[in-house]
């Protein structure tokens, strides 16, 4: 029967997604993981039979942590706008090591299928989410439109986290936003909270 303790599992996910951060994908394995989990040898391959299991967990456990971000974020009253921007500045300084993590798998992706395939799964359940979110902000983005902000939200990510450490700041930040929102030309006067109420949120 395979182990049943979540905390342990979780502490793996999160070494993992460390060490894909500072190290790669090729600086992943069970006993760099366990180590820096601080856990017994042994213990990765008890919970991941191989090393794509672990890279999936990685996945799923960013996804995790990135959608109970956004539900925080959306409780309290905000501008899209301001949502946005928050979002990217966080993800670019205070977490750039998660969503490194996230790029090294999706590059690692191309040369797995299960990767892939789980990637996949995880992206259809950020179109769900997101549209929940849509709902719970009363937003009337056509949900067609969502894949499409979700991809400029994600170009917009990249961008940003793989800049040089120190280099991103707010108002860097909420220009690119004002693009995703609005377009290249800028809302009419009084117009740009209502725009704002038209588009999407976070993945």
């Amino acid at each position: 029967m395979p182990p049943t303790n979540p905390a342990r599992r979780q502490a793996l996910a999160d070494a993992a997604i460390e060490l894909l951060a500072s190290s790669g994908v090729h600086g992943l394995t069970h006993r760099t993981v366990e180590k820096a989990a601080d856990l017994p040898p042994g213990t990765a391959s008890n919970y991941f039979r191989n090393r794509e299991a672990l890279l999936v967990a990685a996945a799923e456990r960013i996804a995790e942590l990135h959608h109970a971000d956004t539900d925080r974020a959306i409780t309290r009253p905000a501008t899209l706008v301001d949502l946005l921007t928050e979002s990217l500045l966080t993800a670019a300084t205070t977490l750039r090591g998660r969503y490194l993590a996230i790029f090294e798998l999706q590059l690692e992706a191309a040369r797995r299928p299960a990767l892939a395939s789980a990637l996949a799964r995880l992206q259809d359940t950020a179109l769900l989410v997101t549209a929940g979110h849509h709902d719970q902000l009363g937003l009337t983005i056509a949900r067609e439109k969502v894949p499409a902000m979700i991809a400029l939200y994600g170009g917009a990510l990249f961008t940003l986290v793989s800049a040089p450490p120190g280099s991103v700041g707010r108002d860097a930040v909420r220009s690119v936003v004002e693009v995703i929102v609005y377009g290249c030309a800028p809302p009419e006067p009084g117009k740009g909270q209502s725009a704002a109420k038209t588009s999407d949120t976070r993945q």
